[in-house]
């Protein structure tokens, strides 16, 4: 498993990200891991990957990735790829974002037709911070075709894997699209 950011390099982490409302005990031990935490600070760019050794991406949440999935064709060109060598695309939360200009080799958007779920408008307002983020990441997924779910109540574990496309809710779903993910790649091989 590697580390890919859109520039390569250090990743910021998201501040809201760390609050305790969302450290669970496995983040906690992720955090005070040295190891994992160089490993954030040196992850690969984009153009360093060489997509025929890999068999998933997974783009993670935080509401900066708003602004900086969307628009990076290094991360759409290797998801793009990584797909149609037959393997997962995956995303949790606000990095859902980066599934939005995925196409298949005909032009049609990735998710068009396809059941995904991705922080929603209900929990951008209860988070406070709506007017502060540069979309509506659901009306960007029913835009481009995708068919929309949350779950019932905001801020729990929701995951929806239709075929190999995986999308998690938000932070809550991080566990549970972590296994998904898992269980889809085992059934590859």
């Amino acid at each position: 498993m590697d580390f890919v950011s859109p520039q390569g390099g250090a990743v910021p982490l998201d501040e809201r990200s760390l609050k305790p409302i969302y450290v669970d005990q496995s983040a906690k031990k992720h955090l005070a891991d040295p190891q994992f935490m160089q490993r954030l600070s040196n992850t690969l760019a984009p153009n360093a990957i060489d997509t025929s050794h890999y068999k998933a991406i997974y783009y993670t949440g935080g509401h900066g990735t708003m602004w900086d999935f969307p628009n990076n064709q290094g991360l759409k060109q290797i998801s793009e790829k990584i797909y149609q060598q037959g393997g997962v695309v995956s995303a949790v939360c606000h990095g859902v974002g980066g599934l939005l200009p995925l196409q298949t080799p005909t032009g049609k958007a990735l998710i068009a037709g396809r059941t995904v779920t991705g922080f929603a408008n209900i929990e951008e307002t209860l988070s406070g911070i709506k007017s502060q983020v540069p979309f509506s990441l659901q009306d960007g997924l029913v835009t481009r075709g995708a068919k929309y779910k949350r779950g019932f109540l905001p801020f729990t574990s929701y995951v929806i894997a239709d075929d190999r496309i995986i999308t998690g809710q938000n932070p809550q779903s991080s566990k549970e699209i972590a296994e998904a993910v898992v269980k889809r790649l085992n059934s590859l091989n």
